[in-house]
């Protein structure tokens, strides 16, 4: 069982939803092979910034709003059962991956071609599964959970990817972090947990209804363990081969898409996906704008970050996924406690600060490295 991820997703920009990464994300946007650009902050004038900045909001928030309603909609709405779908269910996350792997790779192949003149990326194809096998399970471990948890508690789950992002930087890539890293993120798991558990339950929910609920947290957790190895040996192939995002996009989607049509042929799935989407016209225009807004919101991930950088990009997608959630709760029909939302805040709080303080210490980092002007001395 596997499945696809936004562009993501994506490669690892694909996807949307990037914590800790984000920071160093514009550092690695454009390889040494893109064409040169603008400074970042160095528009003609105020108005064509705030146009800019207005066009980069407005395209994440309606690319990853749609895309997160249509994701929900794919795996949670009943439609008309089929003989192999009796239940009525979409029956495949595998195929919600190959559909956006398959439109990410039409879009990665174009710009490649239009960028550098060929598909041929820097790193062999080979050297690109560890993390395309990584993205497709963590892919699939997020459509999977939507059948077992809530959207709400989905994007909650996302932002405690923190921790395994941390422990794969320290074991893959001996990278060190500061303690105000790990208590950032004990304060986020700890909002995730208060989400989770002050949820209403049923007094009486059967002991297999807790246990459903049970397989949809371990999905979302193949989700985050699996995207925080993806994002580092993205950075281990940067570093040896120096690849752009779009040569990485195609790199991983050539190989997740020998995976997931693999996995789709030997767990026997394309007859019942295919008769489903036969008598079930609606759910190919839900995966078809699923595709899409996938790939226009990986665009706008590029854009934002090469005009703006990778601070006003976090900003963005935090606020993207404070208005998910509510656009969740009330288009179907979540109910959520006050203690919940004190978990929630407790996440976006975190999250905010965390943005506030890497860009203090950027600016003290720019502080120190500027040079002191020698006073003059008359002889």
């Amino acid at each position: 069982m596997m499945k696809a991820m936004e562009i993501g997703s994506s490669t690892h920009m694909a996807s949307g939803d990037r914590d800790i990464e984000d920071q160093e994300a514009g550092k690695r946007l454009l390889g040494p092979n893109s064409p040169p650009t603008t400074a970042v902050g160095t528009p003609p004038d105020a108005k064509s910034q705030a146009a800019r900045m207005a066009f980069c909001f407005v395209g994440l928030q309606v690319s990853y709003l749609t895309w997160g309603v249509m994701q929900e909609r794919i795996m949670t709405t009943k439609m008309e059962p089929t003989p192999l779908v009796p239940d009525g269910m979409f029956p495949s996350a595998t195929f919600c991956v190959f559909s956006n792997r398959f439109f990410a790779i039409i879009v990665a192949a174009v710009m490649c071609l239009h960028l550098y003149g060929t598909v041929q990326t820097p790193a062999p194809l080979w050297y690109y599964t560890p993390c395309a096998l990584s993205n497709t399970l963590s892919s699939w471990g997020q459509y999977a959970a939507l059948k077992f948890v809530s959207f709400p508690m989905q994007v909650l789950f996302k932002s405690a990817k923190v921790i395994p992002v941390m422990l794969m930087g320290k074991f893959l890539n001996n990278q060190a972090y500061p303690w105000v890293d790990y208590l950032e993120a004990l304060v986020i798991t700890s909002g995730v947990a208060i989400f989770g558990l002050s949820k209403e339950r049923s007094p009486n929910a059967s002991a297999s209804e807790q246990q459903t609920e049970l397989f949809g947290l371990m999905c979302l957790t193949l989700y985050i363990s699996s995207d925080a190895f993806t994002s580092q040996w993205q950075d281990r192939i940067n570093k040896a081969y120096e690849t752009s995002t779009y040569q990485m996009m195609f790199g991983v989607n050539c190989s997740a898409i020998i995976l997931t049509v693999s996995a789709l042929v030997l767990q026997n799935e394309l007859p019942a996906v295919l008769e489903f989407l036969a008598a079930n016209p609606a759910a190919v225009w839900n995966n078809v704008v699923t595709a899409v807004t996938s790939a226009t919101g990986q665009m706008f991930i590029f854009y934002t970050i090469k005009n703006f950088g990778p601070v006003v990009f976090t900003i963005i997608m935090t606020t993207r996924q404070m208005i998910s959630m509510v656009m969740s709760t009330v288009m179907f029909g979540h109910h959520i406690t006050l203690g919940s939302w004190c978990g929630a805040a407790m996440v976006f709080g975190s999250i905010f600060y965390r943005i506030y303080r890497k860009k203090q210490e950027k600016k003290r980092s720019a502080a120190r490295a500027a040079p002191v002007p020698r006073a003059s001395t008359n002889s």
